[in-house]
Order: C-alpha cells, then sequence, then structure tokens
C-alpha cells in the first residue's frame, strides 16, 4: 500500500515468445485513509468498492485496450504449509466502468483452487524471461517487495519460485512503530547505515520456523508483521538503529539463501531503492544486477508482470508456472470483467510459450495488445 503502481506496455506475439516493450510506468500515492485494515463485512465491502474506484482512476489516465489489475491482497490463507485461500481487493467492475476497457483480474485464487499458492506469480514472467540466461548455469530473479521472492531458473531443472521471508515487511514495521506513525519505510536506509547488526536478534530471526520449509511455499504480513516484530524483539534492548540494520541483513542472508549457486541474479522491487539493503545483498551476492540493467525497470516490473498475466488470459493461455507455485497443472488465471462495448477475445492461442523478449524498439507492423495495469 505504498503506491498505486501503473504500468503500460505493448505485448505481441513472435511464434513462441511473447515480445515486451515497456512503454511508460508511474506511481500513484496511496490515499492514507485506505490503509486502515477493515474488521467487518462492512468494512471489507467499502475498501473493495474505494480500492476499485481508485484502480479505476488511475488507469482512465492512461491509454490501452486491455486492464489487468493485481488487486491488492488483504489476506493470504495459509496453513501448515498449504495455502487455501487469499483475497484481494479492489473490485474490477469499478475499473471497467472508469476505463471503457475489458478488465481481468482476481489471477490469483485459480491457482490456489488447483493446489497451489497462487504466488510468486513473478515466477511467470521470470521463467520466460530467465530463459535466455540460465542456457550455462542458474540465473534467479528476485523482488523485494514487502515479502522477498524469487524464481529460480536452471538448464534441465524444473522451475522453482517461492517467498524467501520478509523483504521490508519487518523494516517497515519498525520504523512505523518507532516514528509513531510519522515514518512508514526508512527513506534511503538512514537508519540501518548507521547500525550495527544485532547478533542475538538476527539468531531469534533466523530460528523462524518458515525458513526450514521446502519450496513451494508462501508468507505475508500476516505472519511477518509488527506483532512478530514485538515478540521476537521481547526483553532486548538495542537503538533504533542497529534494529534497522538486523533487519536488513535478515532479508539479505535468507535472500541469499535461497540465490546460492546462482550465476546470476536479476533485482527488482521497492527493496532495490534501499542503499542499506542493496549494500547487504551484494555482499553476499556479488552478481546481482538489477532488472533495469537488463530493459525491465525496477520500480514497475511487479506492474509488467500484471500486464502480462493479462495478456496470457486473453489469449488462452495458461499463467502460472505449477513447479513455482505448487498447483496441480498450467490454468488459465482470473476472471474478465467486460468493459463498454461486448469482449471480443483473439482466437486462442495453442503453442506454448516458451520465452519473453523485452524490446524498446517496437515497430508499428509487430502488431500486438496494449496493456495497462
Amino acid at each position: 500500500m505504498d503506491a498505486v503502481d501503473v504500468a503500460v506496455a505493448d505485448l505481441s506475439l513472435d511464434g513462441a515468445t511473447v515480445v515486451l516493450e515497456p512503454v511508460e510506468h508511474h506511481e500513484h500515492p496511496f490515499p492514507e485513509e485506505l490503509r486502515t485494515a477493515p474488521t467487518s463485512a462492512a468494512e471489507v465491502c467499502a475498501l473493495d468498492t474505494r480500492l476499485g474506484r481508485l484502480f479505476g482512476a488511475v488507469a482512465a489516465r492512461y491509454p490501452g485496450d486491455l486492464v489487468a489489475s493485481l488487486g491488492q491482497t488483504v489476506h493470504h490463507w495459509v496453513e501448515d504449509g498449504r495455502c487455501l485461500g487469499t483475497l484481494q481487493l479492489g473490485q474490477p467492475a469499478w475499473i471497467a466502468e472508469a476505463t471503457g476497457l475489458p478488465v481481468v483480474a482476481d489471477l490469483r485464487v485459480r491457482d490456489v483452487a488447483a493446489g497451489g499458492h497462487g504466488a510468486p506469480l513473478a515466477s511467470t514472467l521470470d521463467a520466460l524471461w530467465l530463459a535466455g540466461f540460465a542456457e550455462e548455469g542458474p540465473a534467479v530473479a528476485l523482488n523485494v517487495g514487502g515479502i522477498a521472492n524469487i524464481t529460480v531458473v536452471a538448464p534441465g531443472e524444473p522451475v522453482t519460485a517461492y517467498d524467501t521471508g520478509p523483504g521490508n515487511a519487518l523494516m517497515d514495521a519498525a520504523m512505523t512503530v518507532l516514528t509513531s506513525g510519522l515514518r512508514t519505510h526508512d527513506v534511503d536506509g538512514e537508519f540501518a547505515l548507521r547500525g550495527r547488526v544485532h547478533a542475538e536478534l538476527l539468531d531469534r530471526l533466523l530460528a523462524d520456523p518458515y525458513y526450514a520449509l521446502p519450496a513451494p511455499k508462501s508468507t505475508g504480513k500476516e505472519h511477518f508483521n509488527r506483532a512478530y516484530l514485538d515478540r521476537v524483539t521481547e526483553g532486548l534492548v538495542l537503538p533504533a538503529e542497529d534494529l534497522l540494520a538486523t533487519l536488513v541483513e535478515l532479508t539479505a542472508r535468507t535472500v541469499a539463501a535461497g540465490c546460492a549457486g546462482a550465476g546470476l541474479v536479476i533485482g527488482s522491487g521497492g527493496g532495490m531503492r534501499n542503499p542499506a539493503l542493496v549494500a547487504a545483498l551484494r555482499r553476499h551476492l556479488p552478481d546481482l544486477r538489477g532488472s533495469d540493467e537488463l530493459g525491465l525497470p525496477v520500480d514497475g516490473k511487479e506492474a509488467y508482470l500484471a500486464a502480462l498475466l493479462g495478456f496470457l488470459t486473453w489469449h488462452g493461455l495458461p499463467a502460472n508456472v505449477p513447479t513455482a507455485t505448487g498447483a496441480s497443472g498450467p490454468r488459465l488465471l482470473g476472471s474478465i470483467t467486460p468493459g463498454h462495448e461486448p469482449p471480443r477475445l483473439p482466437r486462442p492461442v495453442t503453442t506454448a510459450i516458451t520465452g519473453l523478449r523485452i524490446s524498446h524498439q517496437r515497430r508499428p507492423e509487430d502488431g500486438g495488445s496494449r496493456a495497462r495495469t
């Protein structure tokens, strides 16, 4: 809930390859009044409507033929390592009404219904994109949001992907508490860069049973939140700077454990804007590169992912990676809400998609669909 991310992409098919041209991406401030967690059915209904209207107002400012929305996750239900349900709000009917365009939304739940975790859906983009980088050894795509997740692509091996643990979630929770809500994150890693890693606290954090679970697995702020931070720091007295430095090291170490043996790690997400975290990651992962170095903006990758997912669904193509999410097989994802006109879907594509090419020189004759998310 740091911002509403929007990306416009031109997407087309070149045989078995999706060609994605990033057109533009932006962040729109998230209204403070929508940050309060709902506590009743009435509040869930109101938040679903208000988020949908907000997303619609943002999407209407950009050109496109199709809108894809990942929505706002408000709960991810996991028990005994199995995802039993997931809930994203931001009613797509409001987006369709505001834009006049068809909307592909509710993208996670079909994978969950098929036995998967509905996450990380970034594995779809990553598996296609990294196929071109993993011909000689494993390559990893890393996304550091509230929760950090990775996709591992290795020659001759099934694609694996999972949440490694907290990305920014615990750091943000700590800053919110330490500043009484005045700051929701450690801007430019200011606190963490002044602190030292607290060994006992780090040991407590690394002892969390989640890290020992086998993949595929997923987690969220239902687990790594302020209450968790209160429990794990009980009885310890340490400066705010040391707390932030330790939380940075936790993220870096748990991410690095998942990336062990990789020849290339491509990072994206809001965490890549935190100099303290990037420095810690580079100590453990010397081959870390930002996704923007390879053509996909660091800040826009997740929004471009949503555009890709919507494009695949629109063309009748499965959009999950079963070995990454744990689903029993490939599935078409999401539901389609019509725009002002009856939806005219293209003929379903029957060729399996095996690659993704990022292009910055799209030709007019290439055709394709422009999707915004």
